[in-house]
């Protein structure tokens, strides 16, 4: 019997459960429809094992989107994982969303800049490029002006791959900015995979890395605005908490 992943994505709008095994794909559900992540999680990871007839005792580990991403989306996910990895015993991993997004450009001829939209003109990103075994980090994954971010883009003077459901949102100051040097994936490319997510963790588990602790960090890349209001206030010295 061959290790078998049971991979949870929800840090975006879009929703994706999978199961992967050594070199394939058992199952993968995708949506994109806009709904609550706890509602919809559960009923579909019960649903996906069920088709595949596979028992959760038959799941080798469990691997999870931890950030950066919505921050609600994170914690659904992160704590369903958990919460499944504790009850049945079974190794957890992690995974960055912005590496899982990357990984749909891995044939890409040049640099792959996935984005998630992190609001006023800034984005959730990194660069990455493609090796033997998926892509590797060219700039480490942090939170940018648009303009900072195109404008480190256009000194590689080489093709770009933009990756993500947002990067509509920013594709005619990436196209004034970069000309023909910017491509943009196509819509199932903006679209993450939690199969490639399970994939990643297969990987980890292959070459021999351990689980995670039930305390890991999530990887929001900056703090929520509740958590800077807080932050404000203890330097202020009112100590009040916020829900």
């Amino acid at each position: 019997m061959g290790l078998k992943i049971l991979a949870i994505d929800t840090s975006t709008l879009v929703l994706g459960v999978a199961v992967v095994e050594e070199g394939k794909v058992l199952g993968e559900v995708t949506n994109n429809l806009y709904k609550t992540h706890s509602e919809r999680l559960m009923p579909t990871v019960a649903g996906l094992l069920k088709d595949l007839s596979i028992k959760l005792q038959e799941i080798t580990a469990i691997s999870v989107t931890s950030g950066p991403g919505s921050y609600t989306g994170i914690r659904i996910g992160v704590t369903t994982a958990k919460t499944l990895a504790w009850t049945h015993d079974i190794p957890l991993y992690a995974e960055s969303s912005l590496t899982v997004l990357a990984m749909n450009g891995k044939r890409f001829p040049g640099l792959v800049v996935p984005l998630l939209d992190a609001r006023r003109n800034r984005v959730y990103t990194g660069v990455y490029r493609s090796n033997a075994s998926g892509v590797n980090e060219v700039l480490g994954q942090q939170v940018l002006e648009i303009t900072d971010l195109l404008e480190q883009c256009n000194r590689w003077k080489e093709p770009i791959l933009f990756l993500g459901d947002d990067v509509s949102k920013f594709r005619s100051v990436i196209e004034e900015t970069l000309g023909e040097e910017a491509h943009f994936g196509s819509p199932a490319e903006n679209l993450p995979r939690a199969s490639e997510l399970g994939e990643m963790s297969l990987q980890r588990i292959m070459r021999g890395e351990e689980p995670l602790s039930q305390q890991f960090t999530l990887n929001y890349l900056q703090v929520t605005e509740a958590e800077a209001n807080w932050l404000k206030k203890q330097k202020q010295g009112t100590g009040n908490d916020v829900n």
